[in-house]
């Protein structure tokens, strides 16, 4: 057995075939759609409402789940409005961290209620916050929606009921405005 030597052969090179210079995703083929759909003109798109128009005054609270205010009447613009407008739905997570102003309303669907009275019910029960509650349904008569008002009260020992409570303001002593234990 005769033992071979290797020999180091170079072998030429293939050589490709010279593509031309086009800016390309790396990794693989541009899209033969972008071929047959050229760009939109950014002129032709659909535009949101103006800017005027979803803002909230400076004195107005926006509340999740409220009846929105009626809006005034549109100035001539010639941004178009949105074909669809979407609400967000009623969470009953988001009107719980409504707790703790001095007035709330919103608007609760019907099978939310018995959920929203339950934590309006467990808040007062630390004593802090004493609401006065208001139910009455909602204005589209079908009984699918309920108004909630609750509105911060306080016991008045001269009159010998709940009365609208009045912001004192804040004080640095653990006993109140006065400064005494009285």
């Amino acid at each position: 057995m005769v033992a071979r030597k290797k020999t180091n052969r170079t072998r030429p090179a293939k050589r490709r075939p010279a593509r031309p210079a086009v800016h390309r995703f790396v990794g693989r083929d541009a899209s033969p759609v972008l071929d047959h759909y050229p760009p939109k003109d950014p002129g032709l798109t659909v535009r949101g409402p103006p800017p005027s128009a979803g803002t909230v005054p400076a004195g107005a609270v926006a509340r999740p789940g409220a009846v929105p205010p009626a809006p005034a009447a549109p100035a001539e613009t010639t941004a178009p409005l949105p074909l669809i407008r979407l609400e967000r739905p009623f969470d009953v997570d988001d009107f719980s961290s409504l707790l703790g102003e001095t007035s709330v309303r919103v608007t609760v669907p019907r099978e939310d209620l018995a959920e929203v009275l339950r934590r309006v019910s467990e808040f007062m029960g630390f004593g802090i916050y004493v609401y006065s509650v208001t139910v009455r349904p909602a204005p589209s008569g079908l009984l699918k929606a309920f108004v909630v008002e609750l509105q911060r009260v306080d016991f008045s020992p001269e009159k010998g009921e709940w009365v609208p409570f009045v912001d004192q303001g804040t004080s640095g002593s653990p006993f109140g405005p006065s400064g005494n234990r009285t």
